[in-house]
């Protein structure tokens, strides 16, 4: 079908629904059956949206889009934010099944803990982690013997490695943090070696995400909690790693399903805040 030629209408039954969405997904959680069933067209634009914005089968790809695995690593740390731990081992067995490693998720979980704190990152990350191998849990398959041996590379690992301005990212050197260490000099250094040991505020060496797609990690945890100011200033540092306009925004909305639509909006005014300070 040409670009010019419009879609076809898609049927919107509940049951022609339902099999989109599991078509695209592979599984679905049984509590969208009520609402599919109450109200198809609803369903159908979630599904339309989530499954554009997080790259499932059918969707058509951009040569400079993120990865599906890069997406999985946004959106599995906004879920354990979340603290849902009904959907978010579902998406570790996804993460399994296209060849991401624990290591790969635990980088990703601290780049969102940045912003939102190691329990929800990192403590909700290793319990998503534990019930996504417990064969109780009935959502999604899980590989045979879990966890890949081996990570499957994936296009995000070989770019943002480099760290420009490596002593102007730490959080020791922004003006909250350097006010904090005049009255507690202590709390800001250790706080400060968390966090630029999250975002790699120096190179990359043995690491699988580079300080680039982790700055797109933290950008969309910054949106979630509408810190639009704090976020341009990571958007220009994940523009310095290499990553581009689009990757930004794309990595902004992975986490529309979690957080709505004002995260997106947050994270445009924040990318047009980037966009004025580069001109200025």
């Amino acid at each position: 079908m040409s670009k010019s030629e419009p879609a076809p209408e898609l049927e919107l039954t509940p049951e022609a629904v339902l099999a989109r969405a599991t078509k695209a997904r592979g599984d679905i959680f049984p509590e969208w059956r009520p609402l599919a069933h109450a109200s198809p067209k609803t369903y159908h634009l979630v599904n339309e949206t989530v499954s554009y914005l997080h790259h499932y089968d059918g969707q058509e790809k951009a040569s400079d889009c993120l990865s599906r695995p890069m997406r999985e690593l946004i959106a599995i740390p906004a879920l354990c934010a979340k603290s849902d731990l009904r959907h978010a081992p579902n998406h570790v067995r996804r993460a399994y099944r296209i060849g991401l490693t624990n290591k790969a998720l635990f980088e990703a979980a601290s780049a969102f803990a940045s912003v939102v704190g190691w329990g929800g990152g990192l403590t909700f990350m290793s319990l998503a982690i534990m019930e996504a191998n417990n064969p109780f849990y009935a959502f999604g398959q899980l590989p045979p013997g879990g966890e890949p041996d081996e990570l499957t590379p994936f296009p995000e690992m070989y770019i943002g490695r480099q760290a420009k301005r490596s002593t102007a990212n730490s959080l020791a050197a922004t003006p909250e943090w350097q006010y904090i260490a005049q009255i507690d000099g202590e709390l800001a250094k250790r706080t400060a070696a968390f966090i630029d040991h999250c975002l790699l505020a120096e190179d990359a060496t043995d690491e699988i995400l580079g300080p680039g797609p982790r700055e797109l990690i933290a950008v969309a945890a910054l949106c979630t909690r509408g810190a639009v100011d704090i976020a341009a200033d990571h958007i220009r540092h994940a523009y310095d790693c290499g990553m581009s306009k689009r990757q930004v925004l794309e990595a902004i909305c992975c986490v529309i399903p979690m957080t709505g639509m004002l995260s997106a909006q947050y994270g445009a005014r924040a990318m047009k805040l980037a966009d004025e300070a580069k001109r200025s």
